[in-house]
């Protein structure tokens, strides 16, 4: 008890004991605060790198994006040109052919001129991807057909089968660019 007492008595040995804990205490957070603000200031220097490459990959991409829609528009300009410097022989056979109506007095040699314009101009469509879509005893079919009316089946195996076309299809690399307008058997 007397050791209690002493220490009680003296308050110089119980001060000094309290202020190297204290000390000691507010070194460390003194420490830890230094610690965090490096952190923070690590962070901050991260975000602004992270939020400059951000912005410098959304310019890029802008850039691509309208590069690209530039080609394209460049490429839709452009794209039916060879189609058209194709048909330009075809379009001298064709004033020919008139050329020759008016002087010909022989319908013969007007007519077989006319069917090689026109196997010259099928050829040439082949040739472009572009195929009839065929309809001589073809069951009906919506992908490929119009119909533009019935008529009863003169046979019970027309019916649902094309009886007359009106006007032909076509498709382009299988893609249907004109449907065939045909009289359907019922």
């Amino acid at each position: 008890m007397k050791n209690k007492k002493h220490t009680d008595e003296n308050p110089e040995i119980k001060g000094t004991a309290d202020n190297s804990e204290n000390a000691q205490g507010i070194e460390s957070t003194e420490q830890a605060a230094d610690q965090i603000e490096d952190e923070l200031e690590m962070m901050a220097q991260k975000c602004i790198e992270l939020n400059d490459k951000n912005l410098r990959l959304m310019a890029e991409f802008d850039n691509y994006r309208k590069r690209t829609l530039k080609e394209r528009i460049d490429l839709l300009k452009t794209a039916s040109e060879n189609v058209l410097i194709g048909m330009l022989p075809l379009i001298d056979d064709f004033e020919r052919a008139i050329k020759a109506t008016e002087t010909s007095e022989e319908i013969q040699a007007v007519k077989d001129g006319v069917d090689l314009i026109y196997t010259k101009f099928i050829a040439f469509l082949l040739q472009n991807g572009v195929k009839t879509i065929p309809t001589d005893n073809e069951t009906f079919n919506t992908d490929l057909h119009e119909a533009i009316t019935t008529f009863p089946a003169p046979t019970e195996d027309l019916k649902g089968k094309i009886i007359d076309c009106a006007s032909k299809g076509y498709t382009l690399n299988d893609k249907v660019i004109r449907f065939s307008k045909v009289v359907v058997g019922e």
